[in-house]
This record gives C-alpha cells, structure tokens and sequence, in this order.
C-alpha cells in the first residue's frame, strides 16, 4: 500500500497498479472524483451530446494539451505530452496524418537561423534578413534586391529531456495555430522552446500530403507566434528580447515567384522586452506587447518610402 502518491496540491494521485498483466501508473484527478486521466478527445455536437471519441492506440497518458480546428472545419490538430500531433478528418474523426517530434531535420526543408548577437551589432535598429550560407551564419542587412541562402536538412536540432517524475514534464505541444486558409500550421514543442515548426497542408485541389516546410531557430524561447488575420503566408513571433521576428512565404524573389524569407526586427526602444504580439485587423500592423507597456509596428511598402517633391 506505499505505492501512491499525491501531488503537492492535492490535485492528482498517482498510484501503481496493475492490468492486464502489465505494471502502470494511474494518474487520477482528485477534484473530478478520482477520474483517470487519460488521452481522450470528446467530439460534441451544439445540443451536448457526444458524436465522437478518439485516443491513440497507446495511451502515452496526461492527457491532451491543445487542440485547434482547421479554419474550414474539416480537420482537427490534437497534441498531447507524446511530442505527437494528430490530424482528425471530420468524417471518421481518426488520425490522416500524425506529426512526431524529431531531432533530426530531413533534407529539403529550411532552416532558419537567428544570428547571433544581432541586437548588439544593431543597437536594436532596423532590420536583418535571416540569410546563412550551409552551416555557418551569413546574416546581412536587407537590400530589395538581395537573394535568400538557407540552411538545408539534415539538421539536428537539441531536444530537452523532460524529467517525468515532475508535475508538468516540460514536453509536448504547448501552441498549434492553422493560418486564415488552412494551408500552414505552426507548433510549438516545449521541449524544443526555441524552435517554431511549419507544416504544409494542401489545398483541396492538390494532393493530400501535408509535410513540414520550415524550421526556425532562435536564441531564445519563442513565447508567442500570431498568424496574419489577412495574408496566408506572414506570421510574427517574440522570444521576450526588444524585437519582433517575421517569416513569410510572400516575398517576391528575382524571378518573380514568392519565396520564403525571415527577419529579425528590432524594437529601437529603452528597456522593452516584447512578451506577446498581436495583428491588426487588417493585417497591416502589430501591437507589440512589454510588461507594462506597448509599442506599435507598421509595414513600410515601397510606395511609402518616395518622398513628396515640394519643387
């Protein structure tokens, strides 16, 4: 009878047991009468009744983390502690597709990297492209005709070990956001804090084979990523540092075709650490947000920097 035990709070009670020939552990919640916890998605419909169930074939327990519709409403992202993420068609409400965390980054997908010690060597204006040559940093500053050099897989990339024997194992999804036409999800893995994944999703006209796309690499953890509201290619991220970092798959290259291209922007002000981010309605500005206080950031379009002649 030694092999219980509560959590600090009182909130959960893990206790060893044993089914099906197999030893496990019971995680139960205390405030919901001792209910197992397990990885359950319930699929309700408008009147409260349930239309659906869906756990994996392996229950890897604690339960789901974040879900996040498919702006059309025909698929669901579901991620739980497993470092898994599972795509739900809306007809049959199992898995088309499962995305699993990985160390390594296969080749043909790009990786972008914040330089290093950018803020420094620009006092925290203006703006960088993140353009590295293979494996070594590159980043100059953005000229309208300079030409995008990426990493290229294979990439390894350090995953946190999570320590399971503490409440809350830092691991697993912690942010799935699908943008406005459901053609990009990015996610955020806590043990992974610093990376940003984006995974392609086709269109109805193409194809079913979402894959990832890109990789992003920071310095510090990624506390915040938003989808452009208007554009289906642009999204904005914070890691807490006077900046705000871009990518997007918009930009117009040399020969006329949209490219990726990420950037690293900073915010010319004294002591502001930008914590959180948010899109204007018209997806034309950002509200960056510090602590206690705020800034606004605007695109400025080439149009907008001709001067007025007064002659």
């Amino acid at each position: 009878m030694g092999c219980y035990a509560f959590r600090r709070d009182g909130r959960y009670f893990v206790l060893a047991e044993r089914h099906k020939s197999k030893e496990t552990l019971g995680v139960y919640d205390v405030s919901d009468s001792y209910k197992l916890v397990r990885y359950k998605l319930y699929v309700l419909n408008l009147a409260g009744s349930n239309i659906a169930t869906f756990s994996p074939e392996r229950d890897p327990g604690l339960g789901i983390r974040c879900v996040a519709w498919h702006p059309n409403g025909m698929f669901l992202a579901v991620g739980g502690w497993d470092d898994k993420i599972h795509i739900l068609d809306n007809l049959t409400w199992t898995p088309v597709v499962t995305f699993e965390l990985s160390s390594r980054i296969p080749n043909g997908i790009t990786v972008w990297r914040e330089p290093s010690k950018w803020l420094e060597a620009t006092e925290g204006r203006g703006f960088l492209s993140c353009k590295t040559a293979i494996f070594s940093d590159l980043y100059l500053l953005r000229s309208a005709k300079s030409t995008d050099e990426r990493l290229r897989g294979p990439y390894t990339i350090p995953i946190v070990k999570a320590d399971a024997t503490k409440a809350n194992p830092k691991c697993g999804a912690v942010q799935m956001e699908w943008n406005i036409n459901g053609s990009l999800l990015c996610v955020r893995f806590e043990n992974v804090p610093t990376v940003v994944h984006i995974f392609n999703f086709p269109t109805t006209s193409q194809s079913f084979t979402p894959k990832l796309r890109a990789v992003l690499l920071h310095t510090l953890p990624v506390q915040h990523v938003r989808w452009n509201p208007v554009r289906k290619g642009n999204l904005a991220l914070c890691c807490g540092t006077p900046s705000v970092h871009t990518w997007s798959n918009e930009w117009i290259g040399e020969g006329g075709e949209e490219e990726e291209i990420a950037e690293c922007i900073g915010v010319p002000a004294k002591k502001f650490e930008t914590r959180d981010v948010r899109w204007s309605p018209d997806g034309k500005g950002l509200a960056l947000l510090d602590k206690e206080q705020y800034c606004c950031a605007f695109e400025v379009e080439d149009d907008d920097l001709a001067q007025p002649d007064d002659s």
